[in-house]
């Protein structure tokens, strides 16, 4: 299935203003934003936050599944995709990151 059609299956985020992504020592290694560009990693990672309780490599290989075609795109021009990348990352180096909701009304979980 194609990334556009597996973002039709994921849970909406238009609740969000963003997702933080918290490494092992608590630091704030990435921010993905609603916003055009960003939005469909905010599902994907929010879905997978759901899903696993953290962004875990079992999680990060079903991220990969569901990115479909873009995985494939990232694989092949390292870089062009850094949300993509964490993910084959924690696969391939195992580690976790939690996940900080930042809702669109200024309020935090």
């Amino acid at each position: 299935m194609a990334f556009a059609d597996n973002l039709k299956q994921l849970p909406k985020v238009s609740h969000l203003a963003a997702l933080q992504l918290i490494d092992g020592a608590g630091n704030v290694i990435a921010t993905i934003e609603n916003k055009p560009g960003q939005a469909g990693s905010l599902a994907v990672y929010n879905h997978l936050a759901q899903l696993y309780g953290a962004i875990t490599a079992e999680a990060a290989k079903k991220g990969l599944e569901l990115y479909a075609e873009h995985t494939v795109d990232a694989q092949a021009h390292p870089g062009k995709h850094p949300n993509i990348d964490r993910l084959v990352t924690l696969v391939t180096e195992g580690g976790q990151l939690r996940v900080k909701q930042v809702f669109a009304a200024g309020d935090m979980a």
